[in-house]
């Protein structure tokens, strides 16, 4: 993971960038020189005077860098008043942003509504950039997801926003099996799923479910659902495995 002089979960937790503070969106990195300490004095200085100046001011001049993660992330947003007029499934998914780095993460999430203020039937995914939160995506295809419900939305949002941290932070052992995560905003009862790649290999799948489960400090059982399966039996799907 590509990160400038600390790690990403470091400095997540311990250098909460401000979130009122707008970002460019573009993706290159910017360097941002720190307001100097000192001031010209009023009266013009000797030539040596200005020297010193120079140096002082050179020397506390701070470059910040962009803190990079190691993937890209995407968030995308299904509307429910878009869902009811689809032909096909999907195709009311909307890309929202491609972020890479801390600073967009924040600037972005901050500015995001909270599920609370969500219409009931709204889709918010974040996935690992081109790959599509979608069945029909290669990548996604022979995967399945790891779903946990959530009866209180107060819950909820820390637990996605947990999620989410534990995502772009990397801290899963079997990451490079995680394609992204979804928040599904339900009037009978909310829930976040984590999409994986590979539904065969159980001991990824089984790492993934019980680290999250520990991240989040969740008690219940949860199940892993092949996509297969849910695309031909519904609702009828039998949970592939349990943690």
């Amino acid at each position: 993971m590509v990160v400038v002089d600390s790690s990403v979960s470091a400095i997540m937790a311990d250098q909460n960038i401000d979130p009122n503070t707008a970002t460019n969106p573009s993706r290159q990195e910017k360097h941002v020189p720190a307001i100097k300490a000192i001031s010209g004095d009023e009266k013009s200085p000797s030539k040596e005077k200005k020297n010193d100046a120079y140096a002082s001011k050179k020397s506390t001049t701070v470059i910040q860098k962009s803190h990079c993660f190691q993937n890209s992330w995407t968030f995308w947003f299904d509307n429910p008043s878009s869902k009811s007029n689809q032909v096909t499934w999907g195709s009311s998914l909307r890309s929202l942003y491609t972020f890479a780095t801390i600073e967009e993460f924040w600037s972005l999430y901050n500015n995001i509504h909270p599920p609370t203020k969500w219409v009931p039937g709204a889709d918010l995914y974040c996935f690992k950039h081109k790959i599509e939160p979608k069945w029909e995506d290669p990548i996604c295809g022979n995967g399945g997801k790891w779903t946990m419900f959530f009866p209180k939305a107060a819950t909820l949002e820390s637990n996605w926003l947990n999620t989410l941290l534990a995502l772009v932070g990397e801290q899963f052992d079997q990451g490079d099996e995680i394609c992204g995560a979804v928040l599904n905003f339900r009037a009978r009862g909310d829930r976040i799923s984590l999409w994986t790649k590979n539904a065969a290999n159980e001991e990824a799948q089984l790492s993934i479910g019980k680290q999250w489960k520990e991240l989040l400090g969740y008690n219940d059982t949860i199940g892993f659902i092949v996509h297969e399966d849910a695309k031909t039996l519904d609702r009828d799907a039998k949970r592939r495995y349990t943690v």
